[in-house]
This record gives C-alpha cells, sequence and structure tokens, in this order.
C-alpha cells in the first residue's frame, strides 16, 4: 500500500485495509476497533456518541438532495443506527477559491432545513478557503454527538448475533447510488430515479421499543447492502444467507445496473438501514416499521447461521445461489 488508490474510499477491502493498517494501528483503543459508525463515551451521567463524517459528492446537487442534506442525514442516521438521539451537529467547510457564494447559500439553506426538521442545532463550525481547483467547488466534515439510549446500550458489539437471528432491511437498495451515477451523465442517462436521502430518525422511536430483539443496526452507505452484510459476517463467526427475490430494487434502478454493469447490491444508499434481529422479533420489528414512511417498504431478506461461517450467500431467483465478497474496489467513487 504504497499510495492511496480511489478504491481506499469504497468503503470495502482497502477501505478497510487502510483503517486497519493506518489508522487502528496509530489510534489504537477500544472504541475505534469496535469499527461501529459512532463511539460511545462516558463523561458524565449519561453515556454520548459521538460520530465524525466527510462528504466529497459529485455533483453538490442530484435528485434527491444535495451535500448539504446529506451532510446533515448521513450524520444523523450514523447517530440513529448507534442507538443514539442526536443533539448537537458541528460543520466543518473546505471552499475552493471562486465558489459562487449562491452555491453556499443554497447548500447552507438545505443543512439548516434538515437540522430543523430533526430539531437538532448545528452549534459549532469552521471554514477553510483553497486556492481554485484544489477542492472541486466544496467539501464538507459533520460531527454529531448524540445521547445513548439505554435500550440500545449493546448495540456497539456486533457479538449479540444468534444462529437465526433474522436481516431486515427498511426500503430499496441501491437508490442513492444510481441517482448519482444518472446524474453525472444527463445528455445520456434519462430517468427518474431519486436518491434515498433522508434521516432515519423518525425509525429511532419505534425501534427502541424492542430493545435487545435488535442486535445491530447500520445505513447502508458506501459499498451498500452487500458491504454492510460483510463488514458483520467478518466480525462473527456465523454467515449470512439472503434471498435475491425479497430484496427490494426498483425497476429503474434494476433497469440502469443492466445497462452500465453495476450491481444494485453494491450501490450506496443514503436512506436506507441494515438491522439484524431475533427471530422471535423479526415479524412485529418489520411491521412496526412499515407504519413510518421512512420504513414502509421494510421487509426480512436473510438470516444469520452456520451454512458458510464468515461469509455472505444470496440465494437466486432461479434457484441457484452466489457469494457476495467484500467489495474490492470502487465502481462509483465520490457518491457522500
Amino acid at each position: 500500500m504504497d499510495r492511496i488508490k480511489i478504491g481506499h474510499g469504497s468503503g470495502g477491502l482497502l477501505t478497510r485495509k487502510l483503517i486497519r493498517e493506518v489508522f487502528q494501528k496509530r489510534f489504537n483503543n477500544s472504541e475505534l476497533l469496535k469499527e461501529s459508525d459512532g463511539a460511545t463515551i462516558s463523561p458524565g451521567q449519561f453515556d454520548l456518541v459521538v460520530t465524525t463524517d466527510a462528504f466529497v459528492v459529485d455533483p453538490l446537487f442530484f435528485p434527491g438532495g444535495d451535500i448539504g442534506k446529506m451532510s446533515v442525514c448521513g450524520t444523523i442516521n450514523d447517530l440513529v443506527v448507534s442507538g443514539a438521539r442526536p443533539l448537537y451537529l458541528t460543520a466543518s467547510f473546505i471552499l475552493e477559491e471562486g465558489l459562487d457564494i449562491a452555491i453556499l447559500e443554497r447548500i447552507t439553506d438545505s443543512m439548516a432545513h434538515e437540522a430543523d426538521l430533526a430539531g437538532i442545532p448545528v452549534i459549532a463550525g469552521d471554514t477553510k478557503v483553497v486556492p481554485g481547483g484544489n477542492a472541486d467547488k466544496l467539501y464538507i466534515t459533520t460531527t454529531g454527538i448524540g445521547e445513548k439510549i439505554p435500550e440500545f446500550s449493546h448495540l456497539s458489539a456486533i457479538s449479540d448475533i444468534l444462529p437465526g437471528d433474522r436481516i431486515l432491511v427498511s426500503g430499496p437498495v441501491g437508490l442513492h447510488g444510481a441517482a448519482i451515477f444518472a446524474s453525472r451523465f444527463p445528455d445520456r442517462i434519462q430517468t427518474d430515479i431519486r436518491s434515498d436521502c433522508a434521516s432515519l430518525l423518525p425509525l429511532l422511536g419505534i425501534l427502541k421499543k424492542w430493545g435487545k430483539e435488535i442486535r445491530f443496526m447500520r445505513d447502508a452507505t458506501r459499498g451498500g447492502l452487500a458491504t454492510v452484510l460483510n463488514e458483520i459476517a467478518d466480525q462473527q463467526k456465523w454467515g449470512l444467507v439472503i434471498e435475491e427475490s425479497d430484496v427490494l430494487v426498483t425497476k429503474e434502478v434494476s433497469g440502469l445496473c443492466e445497462l452500465s454493469g453495476l450491481d444494485p447490491l453494491y450501490l450506496a444508499n443514503e436512506g436506507t438501514m441494515v438491522l439484524v434481529v431475533s427471530s422471535e422479533g423479526a415479524e412485529a420489528i418489520c411491521e412496526s416499521m412499515n407504519r413510518n414512511p421512512q420504513g414502509y417498504q421494510g421487509i426480512v431478506i436473510g438470516e444469520c447461521n452456520m451454512e458458510l461461517p464468515g461469509r455472505v450467500k444470496m440465494r437466486t431467483r432461479i434457484g441457484g445461489s452466489r457469494i457476495l465478497p467484500m467489495l474490492s474496489s470502487d465502481p462509483l467513487p465520490r457518491i457522500c
């Protein structure tokens, strides 16, 4: 690993190699080694969760959202799937010299709107400006602070997953990645695909009622559904098996993927979460999610078992099966 490659930002194998061989080796501590979306700290009476994320999406504006909306929703979602109630956000901006102020105003308006909807203030930030040609218009980094919900005190440990537990997805997969891909070729691709970019906060109150019946939550961003499933398989001793016929892929996304050679299972989402839940609670949890607009298409897609320990298998519609490997390269860079 002598030079950084674009695949190091994919969320797949190269990203994990970078994290483990560079960052974890130098910032070695128990929270970082958990490889979760947020770190739990206990400075006082309550446990807090802290998360941070950088956004470099291209283009800045896309069907269903923009870099501002995504920076707020993405950070909120990392807190939600860590089992925390979001409290505060901070934001830093790297601006390229020559950026139109009107573009920055549109983006910060979008951020303010999403933060207001969630009731979460942006309380601090920083701004840097670099010479033209050094930042591709605008990059944003956001940090979120949340209060850990007692019912989810166990969520930082994938080791709680048991054989027989079910895998649940809150909606269709690949919408964000497909929307970004199509928006980069507006003259050649005509489609109505919109990103699923949205806050998962409305699901938090529903899910906390189920406590330890929920073993794991993760938002399926870079690398999509297949990458999240591989992360689960990599960190515990069970295998995962999913049914292709149960994974929701819209006709528009499926058609785009057939034309482009992309795989919807590896395309990013920005408003879809993956859960591992107990077999006893799976159907009831799914029904509860279905009553909320943010989870109305939630569905059980598979289970954890001992069939292929440490691997992810998909049973296909035609009766065969295929192994879903960890993403090794980046089919669509700069999607978040």
